[in-house]
């Protein structure tokens, strides 16, 4: 039942994306697309994919902090082939490359699954706020040109929704909190008795590696370090966007700040939970393009479509290979084992 469950998700996310690749293309002449893609320089896709590599290197030093902080030491080359390892997944079910990683890293360096599990979720919260916190700079300074593609585009369609289902919404709301405080209540009058069964004790280990690595952000001796690699990680994300402005003659004439514009709400449709960021990513990138600055569609979404198309194909190339390097180590430590 769980597999058909998870099949039925990931087919409805999947739909999802479709449906906002179909928007995102409709009503454009699909061989002036094809014309511009295939007439794009591609040394400046190569580079942005370069980019993409070198912000990747240092998620992955970023995440042996962490992991140092914990007591556990890690290679670097070991830590980044698990971080593409996980990206490989994403590309296929959205969310599983967080498991992936911590998976094969767990095996590989013999740490706990737990631990690796609560580092990244420290890790995809902080990434997550500074996200937001980037999304609101570039809103509050640039008001005039953002405050109103984000009305348009965000905030209208989402209050709009929420007076049409406000009361489905309590509901729901209510029904969450209730079940949250039944779970609580339970919890705290037979937790004596709960300790007596090897699922409690399994499951109160695994919440305590959890909230273990969660710590280990506040706990780390390098802040100052862990910071540098942030901003150098969406440096990098934001090189992503502008190399690639110059593989058009549409987009040649954006500068970093547009970049950073596009990078920064453009991820919004990357952390969408579809296979991948297919068709959210295009259909926010091209919005972003045409309304913002001017872009027009089809050269924004051949844009989107490339870049897309390039950080996908690195991370599948990548990604595969760091898989076949992970199993070849494993290997030869079998074999010297043996």
């Amino acid at each position: 039942m769980k597999k058909v469950l998870s099949v039925f998700n990931y087919l409805v996310f999947l739909l999802l994306g479709m449906l906002f690749l179909w928007l995102a293309f409709r009503n454009l002449n699909g061989k002036e697309i094809k014309e511009q893609i295939m007439h794009a320089d591609y040394l400046w896709i190569i580079l942005g994919m370069g980019a993409g590599i070198l912000a990747h290197i240092v998620r992955a030093a970023r995440w042996n902090i962490l992991i140092n902080s914990m007591g556990h030491k890690t290679r670097l080359s070991t830590t980044f082939y698990a971080v593409m390892t996980g990206y490989l997944a994403n590309t296929a079910v959205p969310r599983l490359g967080e498991v992936t990683r911590c998976g094969v890293l767990s095996k590989k360096q013999n740490i706990p699954f737990t631990e690796l599990l609560g580092t990244v979720i420290a890790e995809r919260i902080f990434d997550m706020v500074i996200m937001l916190l980037i999304i609101i700079a570039v809103i509050m300074f640039q008001l005039g040109l953002v405050g109103e593609f984000v009305d348009k585009f965000v905030f209208t369609p989402l209050f709009s929704n929420f007076e049409n289902n406000l009361i489905p919404a309590l509901v729901a709301l209510t029904i969450l909190l209730s079940l949250l405080l039944a779970l609580l209540f339970f919890w705290k009058r037979y937790r004596k008795r709960l300790r007596k069964y090897a699922f409690y004790r399994k499951l109160s280990q695994f919440a305590k590696g959890m909230v273990e690595g969660m710590k280990t952000i506040k706990r780390t001796k390098n802040k100052g370090l862990f910071m540098l690699y942030t901003v150098i990680i969406w440096g990098m994300y934001t090189l992503m966007i502008y190399l690639p402005f110059f593989s058009f003659e549409t987009t040649s004439h954006l500068d970093f700040g547009d970049a950073f514009t596009v990078m920064s709400i453009g991820s919004l449709g990357i952390v969408a939970p579809v296979p991948g960021g297919i068709g959210t990513y295009h259909f926010i990138v091209k919005a972003v393009l045409f309304e913002l600055y001017g872009v027009d569609q089809a050269s924004a979404a051949s844009f989107a479509t490339i870049t897309h198309a390039a950080q996908t194909l690195m991370i599948i190339i990548v990604g595969g290979l760091s898989f076949l390097m992970l199993f070849l180590q494993k290997n030869k430590v079998e074999n010297e084992s043996s």
